[in-house]
């Protein structure tokens, strides 16, 4: 029921699966991600689809979303997908794609937030669950929690704590949405 995209360590996909939440694929961009390795040692079905093997990213999405598709995929959850999702593959899954961020948005968004804020020299970020949508993480805000920034943090010291943060919001935010107790903003 839920396609896990993720472009790295896979540690918010290990707390959805920690969760008992029924990742039914994990997909990567990143044919080395450690998330394909957790997929395979938790018996999900995974794939690896980089951009070098598509002449396009609208090629790469299409064969991405149909790979999703026929494993009865429901929800899309990005844990750590580091690309931008293509229109169509939006379209496919409309209303049914959510993102973990390492920022309070719309603070900070993009890649580099956990940078971002220590360069900025705010006091407080945090960790933000939302909808995708065509944007840069501008989607609709479904969960947020604040983090401290400490004196003297390293962007790795703060990231972590960030991580701690999402590795509680993102399965609270899909049981959520699975329950039918959160629900995309409708377009006017």
């Amino acid at each position: 029921m839920i396609g896990v995209l993720a472009s790295g360590n896979g540690t918010n996909l290990q707390a959805l699966l920690d969760e008992g939440l029924p990742v039914v694929a994990v997909a990567s961009n990143n044919t080395k991600a450690r998330a394909l390795d957790r997929a395979a040692r938790a018996g999900i079905e995974a794939a690896a689809f980089p951009a070098v093997e598509f002449d396009s990213r609208e090629h790469r999405d299409a064969e991405m979303a149909e790979w999703l598709a026929e494993r009865d995929v429901q929800l899309v959850v990005l844990a750590g997908y580091m690309q931008i999702l293509t229109s169509a593959f939006l379209d496919r899954f409309e209303g049914r794609v959510l993102n973990v961020h390492p920022s309070l948005l719309p603070s900070f968004p993009g890649a580099h937030a956990v940078d971002d804020a220590l360069a900025h020299g705010v006091k407080v970020t945090g960790a933000t669950v939302h909808f995708v949508d065509e944007g840069v993480d501008t989607g609709a805000i479904v969960l947020q929690e604040a983090v401290p920034v400490h004196e003297g943090d390293t962007p790795e010291a703060l990231h972590e704590r960030i991580q701690q943060v999402e590795h509680r919001l993102l399965p609270r935010a899909v049981r959520l949405f699975l329950d039918g107790k959160i629900a995309p903003p409708v377009s006017a």
